[in-house]
């Protein structure tokens, strides 16, 4: 074994936890900006919440509230002004997925300046960003357990990651009762990309023995326990299992990478602005298919934790799991058509070469394409 594991990541974990956000912000610095959604958090009352915990702890704060579902270098850019303007020293990721990626890229603009797709693409190297207190609300993303920021250029259509050491959060607060507040057609959604993230850092030629043990307990996890709280929202046993395996993917991606899913998926998105978990689950079970003979016990063992009995029937098993939580669905459903896919194809050329090459099969310019046809 040969292999370097580095995550430092510090996760407050736990029914409760919310009410540390306060004293977490407190230590690092005197004013927020809470960068969060336009609806969820204030209609749930945890945005109001929040403001309260940090009054008490006598923190200014701002707010942001203009974050997408697949959030624009853009909106980064407004709110790292917004940031500047009110003279906020610290940031608040109060969110989803899209608000803790947005929250780092604006921690990270605030102290970088220009065109952040220079930093994307490693034309640029960053010097410093704001520290960052995470708060997820959905249980998919895994955000606070990472470096990555996804954005997309809406001018290009390229939906990539920024990754720096820079944007690890001070503390990451994953509290499972907040998940409790998702619409029951997201908890699906988001679910899944955390078992996607589970899969794919487990079956990457980027793996470790670490990662291995992280991810294959995640998939475990989410096999055992995502249906149920798709079926029952107030389980909140389930949740703590399902939090607990979104917040190992977003670990084990951190360390080990995402495939060619995340990577095919990415350009669908970007182009279309369809939801991401939804992307994956119209190709997940394609390419696994086209993949499982490249690591048989891989694929035996990712089978028979989501119900399957081998390598085999491993695309079939999750294809049943995608089903139990009710997301059987096409590229085409999501509104991409045939006309779309000579696009896609050189955008994940062009993007995803790392996903490419992390995958445990390489797969040519042609498959893909093939793999993109066959999921419409």
């Amino acid at each position: 074994m040969n292999f370097n594991y580095n995550l430092p990541v510090n996760i407050l974990f736990g029914r409760g936890k919310i009410n540390k956000v306060g004293t977490e912000t407190a230590k690092y610095g005197k004013k927020a900006l809470i960068v969060t959604g336009k609806t969820s958090t204030k209609k749930s009352g945890l945005l109001d919440k929040t403001i309260d915990l940090l009054k008490k702890e006598n923190l200014g704060y701002e707010v942001f509230d203009k974050v997408e579902q697949n959030p624009l270098t853009t909106t980064v850019y407004e709110g790292a002004e917004a940031a500047k303007k009110a003279g906020c020293d610290v940031i608040i990721g109060l969110g989803g997925g899209s608000v803790m990626d947005a929250a780092k890229s604006i921690a990270f603009s605030t102290k970088n300046s220009g065109d952040i797709s220079e930093y994307i693409f490693g034309k640029k190297h960053g010097d410093e960003a704001l520290p960052i207190i995470l708060v997820p609300t959905t249980s998919g993303t895994g955000s606070e357990g990472n470096c990555f920021s996804v954005l997309t250029n809406p001018k290009t259509k390229d939906k990539k990651s920024l990754k720096s050491n820079l944007i690890y959060a001070k503390a990451s607060i994953v509290d499972p009762e907040l998940m409790m507040t998702m619409p029951k057609s997201i908890i699906a959604s988001v679910g899944f990309d955390a078992l996607a993230h589970n899969i794919e850092a487990y079956i990457g030629k980027r793996s470790n023995p670490f990662t291995e043990m992280q991810a294959l307990e995640g998939i475990r996890l989410l096999g055992e326990n995502l249906f149920k709280v798709c079926n029952d929202p107030t389980d909140v046993e389930a949740w703590e299992k399902v939090t607990f395996a979104s917040t190992l993917g977003g670990m084990v991606i951190g360390s080990s990478g995402v495939g060619l899913p995340h990577g095919m998926e990415h350009p669908a998105s970007g182009l279309k602005n369809v939801v991401h978990g939804k992307g994956l689950a119209a190709l997940t079970p394609i390419i696994i298919e086209k993949s499982w003979e490249s690591d048989i016990e891989k694929f035996s063992k990712i089978s028979v934790l989501l119900g399957g009995k081998d390598a085999s029937d491993c695309s079939d098993a999750v294809n049943r799991f995608l089903e139990s939580i009710d997301l059987n669905v096409t590229l085409g459903d999501l509104g991409v058509v045939k006309e779309d896919v000579d696009w896609m194809v050189e955008n994940c050329m062009k993007i995803s070469e790392p996903n490419i090459q992390n995958h445990p099969k390489l797969f040519t310019k042609e498959d893909i394409r093939e793999i993109y046809l066959k999921s419409l």
